[in-house]
């Protein structure tokens, strides 16, 4: 799988431009299968799980052409099967996107289990609560048949608010018969891109950004161009790089509009970030000191659902703890497996008590030293990256396809800082 090879303890400058929001790409590539014609996708990331989830289209019979470096069209008319290979399932989370869209196209799916990372439970009863009030049946076997012989519209209360829970139940709405008012749905901003998509292809979807969407089904959806949004996890990711490394950094063309729970978050840690216009620029060079809670209080950076902070940033909130002044909490209320990374950071030698599967308290700032990690998960691989450019002397990263399942060529565009990385692509270490 190689590794990076990285040299610490450089400061970097300069500017980098976010990818496109690679949970955006993937639901909406789903949503071509929907099309009677072609669908044009804009600043998709060329990344591993893209690459993996354009397979599985191609598997299905869907020609796909890029027209240019980060520009996809997808023709699905002579897509037949809706039955995924179960090589290709296991290899990515984002292959359970295909049930809504296939539901409503063939009136039938078949998948196996999806993979994807592994940081706790990751429940597919809301995939399912969506599918069977749309009038449904679902069979479970070693993965899943989804039946229906008409879909049709109603009010769906999810059981939670998650989001490829509520794409699939949105992708499977936009051809039911009638109305369906879907509430508790998620609003996370890939969320909106799935939408917005959908309804230049001809849907019907408002209250967009809400957690209650009103869907009214259409007969037949067609072709489209859209521009995916920037992602703002990779845009969070590059503020904890600056004040990990203690670099002033610009983020160009960062998502702003979405940033207010992540800007927040690491205000609490004493990171601040200043918004000139569609830049944002990161005062990393400060001292950052963490803001205590009234009364003196300690305070803590949560995630939860949008528009509250991040999951997929804590573990890029927790690394920043490591090199600000004072004690905070980080709690991640939403995988019971995504902080057990921590134990990799303590052996660099961060300051940091595990409480329990969903909470750690770190306290800082501590000197970090180099040393030998394996990227267990995209977020926390790439935690682990901004971890050893902040560090003292050299770092070797194993399992460096897991980071660049979500981070487009994210070794050259931080050398590009500045940034000591090499790749080695040996795998007898």
């Amino acid at each position: 799988m190689g590794s990076f090879v990285v040299e610490g303890g450089h400061r970097l400058e300069g500017r980098i431009r976010p990818a496109g929001n690679k949970n955006a790409a993937l639901p909406c590539l789903a949503a071509t299968m929907l099309a009677a014609e072609p669908v044009t996708l804009q600043n998709i990331p060329r990344i591993r799980d893209v690459e993996t989830f354009l397979e599985i289209l191609v598997s299905l019979g869907a020609e796909v052409t890029w027209g240019g470096p980060h520009e996809v069209t997808v023709d699905a008319r002579e897509v037949r099967r809706a039955s995924i290979d179960e090589g290709l399932a296991r290899q990515i989370r984002a292959s359970v996107l295909l049930a809504g869209p296939l539901l409503a196209r063939f009136g039938q799916v078949k998948l196996p289990p999806p993979g994807g990372d592994v940081i706790g439970r990751r429940r597919m009863d809301t995939h399912f609560l969506a599918f069977e009030r749309l009038g449904a049946k679902v069979s479970l076997d070693s993965g899943f048949t989804i039946e229906a012989a008409e879909l049709r519209g109603c009010d769906v209360f999810l059981d939670e608010p998650s989001v490829t829970g509520t794409e699939n139940a949105i992708m499977a709405a936009v051809r039911a018969k009638g109305l369906t008012k879907l509430r508790n749905a998620a609003a996370e901003p890939h969320v909106q891109d799935l939408c917005h998509l959908l309804n230049a292809m001809g849907a019907n979807i408002s209250g967009i950004g809400t957690h209650v969407l009103e869907i009214e089904g259409v007969q037949e959806l067609g072709g489209a161009t859209y521009r995916v949004g920037a992602d703002h996890i990779e845009t969070g990711s590059f503020i904890g790089l600056a004040a990990v490394t203690k670099s002033d950094l610009t983020i160009e063309g960062a998502p702003v509009e979405h940033l207010d729970s992540t800007l927040l978050g690491f205000s609490r840690l004493g990171i601040e970030c200043e918004i000139r216009g569609d830049d944002l620029f990161v005062h990393g060079a400060a001292e950052h000191h963490v803001r205590q809670d009234a009364f003196g209080q300690v305070p803590k950076v949560d995630d939860g659902p949008w528009p509250a902070f991040p999951a997929d940033l804590t573990s890029i909130a927790l690394v920043a703890a490591t090199q600000c002044h004072g004690t905070v909490l980080i709690h991640e209320k939403m995988f019971e497996s995504r902080m057990y990374f921590t134990d990799k950071l303590v052996a660099m030698g961060a300051t940091i008590v595990l409480c329990d599967p969903h909470r750690a308290v770190v306290v800082g700032p501590v000197a970090l030293q180099g040393g030998v990690v394996e990227s267990p998960d995209i977020r926390a691989g790439m935690a682990l990256l901004i971890a050893a450019l902040g560090a003292e002397g050299t770092s070797r990263i194993h399992n460096i396809r897991q980071i660049e399942r979500g981070y487009e060529a994210i070794d050259a565009r931080l050398t590009s800082l500045g940034a000591r990385i090499r790749r080695d692509e040996r795998t007898d270490w």
